[in-house]
């Protein structure tokens, strides 16, 4: 019973988390404002980056491809040897792997960040598909961590449903959490309701890429691409985080439901 309520209270936390979601900052608002003018300032080499990573995407959604990561390190930190046995250990286990987890891809996501900086906009080009890569291989091992495999196509329909969400506006992400609330009872035409895969770099343009524009300028890029590319995974993990979180707590629960 003790442990039921202590779920039933994390999960209320998940609850309020999704709650502060209800508005953007004034700097991500008035980042979605100049969308002509960031289409004329963008390069030309971006544009065709976003354009490869739209194609990336979907393949990743299809097949995994090179964005797939392999479980073994990340159930070495949770102690186990196999995916199966991870929907088993405490929520704190899980909780404080993901933690570390997190930390180690922020870190790493924000020195990119500043050595892409160097260069301008010829490195630009360079970090866009870089961390978009990271985002998604983090939100798998975030997967991995809360016992789902990022193998199986429902769960890398889940992964980029996670990157939309933290990109999204307040109407985009009270429709995602509409649909993601569905994933825990495995209702399989949810999964294939997903048209809009392309708004992810659509929103991620619209979103960061003014921001990411003053990381194109030499030197003073480096600054810029850092404190940037440490805020977009800290967005990407906490929304990763959270969301596999609630369907794990939420399974978790099912357990003390008598059998009818």
């Amino acid at each position: 019973m003790e442990e039921k309520l202590q779920l039933k209270e994390e999960l209320k936390q998940i609850t309020h988390w999704e709650h502060s979601q209800k508005d953007l900052w004034f700097w991500e608002k008035l980042g979605r404002l100049p969308f002509q003018v960031l289409d004329k300032l963008t390069p030309k080499v971006i544009h065709r980056k976003l354009g490869q990573l739209l194609d990336e995407l979907g393949s990743y959604i299809q097949s995994g491809g090179q964005y797939l990561v392999k479980e073994g390190k990340v159930l070495d930190k949770l102690g186990v040897s196999s995916l199966a046995e991870v929907p088993y250990l405490p929520l704190e286990t899980m909780d404080r792997a993901c933690d570390e987890l997190i930390e180690a891809r922020v870190t790493f996501a924000q020195l990119q960040g500043a050595a892409t900086g160097v260069g301008g906009a010829l490195t630009l080009a360079v970090d866009i598909p870089a961390l978009l890569g990271l985002a998604l291989k983090t939100l798998q091992e975030i997967a991995i961590v809360y016992g789902y495999d990022p193998k199986e196509k429902k769960e890398r329909v889940f992964v980029v449903k996670c990157l939309q969400f933290a990109a999204a506006d307040i109407v985009g992400k009270k429709a995602i959490l509409d649909e993601i609330s569905s994933f825990s009872n495995q209702r399989e035409h949810v999964f294939s309701e997903l048209q809009g895969w392309r708004e992810v770099m659509m929103t991620f343009r619209d979103q960061y890429g003014w921001k990411k524009l003053f990381q194109a300028v030499p030197i003073i890029g480096v600054i810029f691409g850092s404190l940037f590319n440490k805020s977009f995974m800290e967005e990407i993990a906490e929304a990763g985080k959270m969301l596999y979180r609630k369907r794990r707590i939420i399974e978790k629960l099912k357990q003390f439901e008598p059998d009818v």
